[in-house]
């Protein structure tokens, strides 16, 4: 038995007309204007401080890259795993692990 009177378009209308306003809501929130930081950090620095790299701690500090990389060799062969990374200011920081970073100051502290 087909409905004569229309009542059975409203449920497709209200669906219909609920997801265009949803997406319009959506589609204006999307178009905000978002906070852009005035400075983009470099390197392995997350979060936007100099000298944050997360679960790394700087061993050593050292204006040459080839002592950066003596250094991180002399880590490896004592099993301390390192990586290098440049800081702003141009230096080059050896960074280790933080339950490491002692005992790789005091193989840097050695040389």
């Amino acid at each position: 038995m087909a409905t004569s009177d229309g009542w059975y378009l409203i449920g497709p209308l209200i669906a219909v007309g609920l997801v265009g306003f949803l997406g319009a809501v959506f589609w204006r929130m999307g178009l905000q204007p978002t906070a852009v930081p005035e400075t983009a950090p470099d390197g392995l620095a997350i979060f936007g401080e100099p000298d944050d790299y997360g679960l790394l701690w700087p061993a050593a500090v050292t204006d040459e890259p080839e002592v950066a990389d003596e250094i991180r060799r002399l880590l490896s062969d004592a099993g301390i795993r390192a990586t290098t990374a440049i800081r702003r200011d141009g230096r080059v920081s050896v960074l280790v692990f933080s339950e490491e970073v002692e005992e790789a100051r005091r193989l840097v502290a050695s040389l």
